[in-house]
């Protein structure tokens, strides 16, 4: 899926909401722990009940490697299910990869060409070279971290160089010149409110994939005010406060209310900011 494409079902759909399947047993309602699948069947249910209020859906590989062979499976089924019924929806695989430059190259070819997924996140700490594999698929999409939401973030994303730059700002910068608005976005933390500011003085053309909003406590409107562009120029993904909204027999039916609640809100925004 290209700028444009995805642009054009922000503005169709009224919503920028993607959809986080970190999908765990231990949280999976337990009738479905008796099937042959539970993973597939509860991403199946979550899936066909917040298609019509997200635009991305976002699977983190690590609550399928998790469950080795069966789990990866899982992983594959979810995304054939996608791209089979749901074509329009951006595809997400949050694997955080990143290795030096032949390794990362095999991490590409995994994730664009065996899963066809339309975009990966990315590790830049390791430099130019292992970044640059990911960015040579046509209509891929590479997803650097940035400025993430977690705790320690602080530890070293927002350290100082002697010119006063911070990290997250260097990793900004210096990225820019490996890959274009087309083919890279960047993990901005929802936590992070007023800093969305400084992100899009030094990024003010690409997207962002914003976790961190319901769970986390991340605001919508503090990502909205401060973080969307022209474009929209947001994904803001919410995970457990939509699939994990009810562990019962209705937890589907649950998660899309909770979703459409999301889209109301971004249908709003939207309209506010003329798009």
């Amino acid at each position: 899926m290209d700028r444009q494409q995805l642009i054009e079902q922000i503005k169709t759909k009224r919503s920028f909401l993607c959809v986080g399947l970190d999908t765990d047993l231990k949280k999976v309602p337990q009738h479905l722990l008796d099937g042959e699948d539970p993973i597939f069947s509860f991403n199946k249910a979550i899936i066909d009940a917040t298609a019509d209020y997200c635009v991305a859906y976002k699977p983190n590989l690590a609550f399928y490697e998790a469950f080795g062979v069966s789990g990866m499976m899982a992983f594959e089924k979810t995304v054939k299910y996608l791209k089979e019924n749901y074509p329009d929806h951006f595809i997400i695989a949050d694997a955080k990869r990143g290795d030096i430059g032949n390794t990362s190259a095999m991490y590409a070819r995994t994730f664009f060409e065996e899963y066809d997924v339309d975009s990966l996140t990315v590790a830049p700490y390791m430099g130019e070279d292992s970044v640059t594999p990911f960015l040579g698929y046509e209509g891929k999409w590479v997803i650097l971290l940035a400025l993430t939401s977690n705790k320690g973030s602080h530890d070293f994303q927002l350290t100082t160089d002697s010119e006063g730059e911070r990290l997250f700002e260097k990793v900004l910068r210096t990225s820019q010149q490996w890959g274009t608005a087309d083919n890279m976005m960047y993990v901005v933390g929802a936590t992070q409110g007023k800093m969305f500011e400084d992100i899009r003085r030094v990024a003010p053309d690409h997207f962002l994939l914003v976790p961190g909003v319901g769970a986390q406590g991340g605001s919508l409107e503090e990502v909205c005010r401060y973080g969307m562009n022209a474009d929209c120029g947001l994904l803001v993904n919410s995970s457990r406060g939509i699939i994990y909204a009810s562990n019962g027999t209705d937890f589907a039916t649950v998660a899309g209310e909770k979703a459409k609640e999301l889209k109301e809100q971004m249908d709003k925004v939207l309209t506010e900011h003329g798009l």
